[in-house]
């Protein structure tokens, strides 16, 4: 498992200090993984389609980032949020934890 930059800074928040979220993260054996320049331009181009296709200021950058990071550098993301992710991010395998698909 690999997390970008951004998850690793979202997941942190929910932890009462970086050394409890450090070995969190070494018991999954997540490795934090750099966001690169291609992952970038692609969460920028996904952005643009969103913005110019009416989409609501309610999605950020970092939703994109993670979403561009993964297309990129994994074989899948996880996340709850299927539908976004699945449009914006064609040939991503997107699993939502809830159901293992």
């Amino acid at each position: 498992m690999v997390a970008s930059e951004v998850v690793w800074a979202e997941t942190a928040t929910v932890f009462g200090d970086a050394g409890r979220f450090q070995d969190a993260m070494n018991r999954l054996a997540a490795s934090f993984s750099a966001m690169t320049k291609e992952a970038a331009i692609k969460a920028a181009e996904a952005w643009r389609r969103y913005r110019v296709g009416g989409g609501p200021r309610d999605r950020i950058a970092a939703d994109f980032l993670i979403g561009a990071h993964a297309l990129v550098v994994a074989d899948r993301l996880l996340t709850r949020d299927r539908g976004f992710y699945r449009r914006y991010f064609a040939g991503l395998r997107v699993v939502d934890p809830a159901v293992g698909r």
